[in-house]
């Protein structure tokens, strides 16, 4: 009885174990050690809540807010999703240990939640995604438009995206509605996940695990990227991309393989030798 009493008395503490939300936490207090001009804003985003979720949805509200829809408003949506949809905050944990991993800028998990616009827009069109998914569409549509104002990211709430993603600098991102981003996917600026058409159907790429997309690549129509490949930055591809190769030039052709396990981790966008760019570049 006092064995069955003790994990009953446990468990409830041991499910509210969340390390990462930890370490933010000691993070935030020690940047407020730091820089004590930071004080309120470390402590009103991060500080100041119990959990992951609800600093997620506080800072996305704030981020969002406008005279068409108050903060206060926005906090309930995104506290009410976090509530019903575990699998987007799990994501967001997946989201913000990529980001430190692969980004060379990022020294601390405290950093893409208060200060990276790529790592707060993917959470906003998480949130947007759910909504979609439930059918409250010009709610999403709302989300999708705010983030785009806000981050100069567009992410249409229709759109599959899956965990660990990571997009630097972030700045003119577009992913259309059907398209569909795998797990543990980086990208860089000025990609574009789009269509070739007015076409209404499935009509987007489906981006394997573990791609890797260069600053300024164009991935157009409904192709598949397979798993573990590179996109050369400036690419515009056409046509499908096999498993764990790499891609350069316009448009893009294979032009080797993806040079290791995970392109998306390595984070290593140089092409070397004859690999350096398409045959028929190199020829001319």
């Amino acid at each position: 009885m006092g064995r069955s009493e003790s994990t009953h008395n446990t468990a409830p503490e041991l499910r509210e174990i969340d390390p990462v939300w930890t370490r933010i936490r000691e993070e935030a207090a020690e940047a407020h050690g730091e820089e004590p001009l930071l004080g309120g804003l470390l402590h009103s985003t991060v500080l100041h809540h119990k959990t992951l979720a609800q600093a997620l949805g506080y800072r996305i509200a704030l981020k969002l807010a406008s005279g068409e829809m108050s903060e206060q408003l926005l906090r309930e949506v995104a506290d009410d999703m976090y509530q019903r949809h575990p699998d987007i905050l799990q994501a967001a944990r997946a989201d913000l240990v990529a980001v430190e991993e692969r980004d060379p800028a990022c020294h601390r998990l405290l950093q893409p939640l208060m200060y990276f616009k790529g790592f707060q827009a993917v959470q906003a069109y998480r949130i947007g995604h759910a909504l979609w998914k439930e059918g409250r569409r010009d709610l999403a549509y709302f989300f999708q438009m705010r983030v785009s104002e806000c981050f100069g990211i567009d992410i249409h709430p229709g759109a599959t995206i899956g965990r660990g993603i990571m997009i630097d600098h972030a700045h003119s991102i577009v992913i259309g509605e059907t398209a569909v981003v795998g797990d543990n996917v980086s990208m860089l600026h000025s990609v574009t996940l789009g269509g070739t058409g007015k076409e209404d159907e499935d009509r987007h790429p489906k981006i394997g695990d573990g791609v890797l997309i260069g600053a300024g690549a164009k991935v157009l129509g409904n192709i598949k990227v397979g798993h573990c490949s590179r996109i050369a930055a400036g690419s515009v591809v056409l046509q499908e991309v096999p498993p764990c190769k790499t891609v350069a030039g316009v448009p893009a052709k294979i032009v080797g393989e993806a040079g290791c396990d995970q392109p998306s981790v390595t984070m290593d966008q140089l092409l070397s030798g004859k690999q350096a760019l398409p045959a028929d570049v190199q020829d001319s």
